[in-house]
């Protein structure tokens, strides 16, 4: 059995060592309704394309883990129904079962390290719900970013979260959270969580720098490079607190557990934002998929021949 197969372009790019970006799925397939889900593929795809890199969007199908989709196996998952949300307990049971599953943060960082693809661009993080004191509900999120070397590219964790608990969990793991271009912590729809972020680095190739040197020391896990959403396009702090309260409430008397939590939240903010907390979703996402990119081309270039040594990291 073949463990992974590789769409054409991402092979052409792992043979010749082109900078390529990982990709998930379940943005397209619990993310948004049909075309926009589509619509927001192609333009993520696009947006990596054009920053020099090769979009390597991870899915299951058919007992394979898909490293890139091609243009018609993107729209037919776009419009496909019972897809798996996979994490790290589920991706071989849906492989080994002939399912069809979207990867999560944590699957695609798997994906990712199958393929030796490096850098990863997606929304947010997932990590520790509020309440977690009580319902021990903490994302595998946390615990892939320390064992996968992936440098994870995102808008901070979901604002959803519990953010200063997140950030603990990752310190005790041993996992670098670094704030692109500012001190603060992004908040995911805004620029800060009012939390100052432990790290931060102003440029893609100290970061492509950063990742290569982990690797170089040999230590396990990746690295969560929090981008901040762009100023235009965020939701202040300030006026998204009470809603997340209001959806967090209305979660809990509904019984919403587990994995139907998170999209539970998502929906219901974008209820209650009349649709700008999706808007806000896709300028984040854009935003990451091209530092990722910018990122990825750094770490390429440092591979070649006559390149500056930052030392391969896969």
């Amino acid at each position: 059995m073949t463990l992974y197969t590789p769409a054409p372009d991402v092979a052409d790019a792992l043979a010749t060592g082109a900078p390529i970006v990982a990709l998930e799925s379940t943005i397209i397939t619990h993310g948004m309704p049909w075309p926009q889900n589509l619509e927001v593929a192609q333009q993520v795809e696009a947006d990596v394309r054009a920053a020099g890199a090769v979009p390597a969007t991870m899915a299951v199908i058919d007992s394979t883990l898909h490293v890139g989709l091609t243009a018609d196996q993107l729209e037919a998952l776009a419009q496909a129904r019972d897809v798996a949300k996979l994490s790290r307990a589920d991706m071989a049971v849906c492989m080994a079962a002939g399912g069809i599953g979207a990867t999560t943060v944590a699957a695609t960082m798997i994906a990712a390290r199958v393929a030796g693809i490096a850098v990863f661009a997606t929304g947010g993080i997932g990590g520790v719900h509020k309440g977690a004191a009580d319902s021990f509900d903490i994302s595998a999120d946390l615990l892939e970013l320390a064992q996968t070397p992936v440098t994870v590219v995102a808008a901070g964790a979901k604002a959803i979260l519990d953010i200063p608990k997140t950030l603990e969990v990752l310190e005790t793991q041993g996992v670098p959270v670094i704030a692109y271009g500012q001190d603060d912590m992004p908040a995911f729809w805004s620029r800060s969580a009012d939390i100052k972020a432990p790290l931060r680095m102003d440029s893609a190739a100290e970061i492509a720098a950063a990742h290569a040197m982990r690797a170089t020391l040999g230590l396990p896990g990746g690295q969560l490079v929090a981008n901040p959403i762009p100023a235009q396009a965020e939701i202040a702090r300030d006026t998204l607190a009470p809603i997340i309260a209001r959806a967090t409430a209305d979660a809990a008397a509904h019984g919403i557990t587990g994995k139907g939590v998170t999209p539970y939240l998502l929906q219901r903010i974008f209820e209650l934002t009349d649709g700008r907390s999706l808007d806000a979703n896709i300028a984040l996402v854009r935003n990451n998929a091209r530092l990722a990119a910018e990122i990825a081309t750094h770490l390429s270039n440092a591979a070649q021949p006559g390149g500056t040594i930052l030392h391969k990291a896969l």
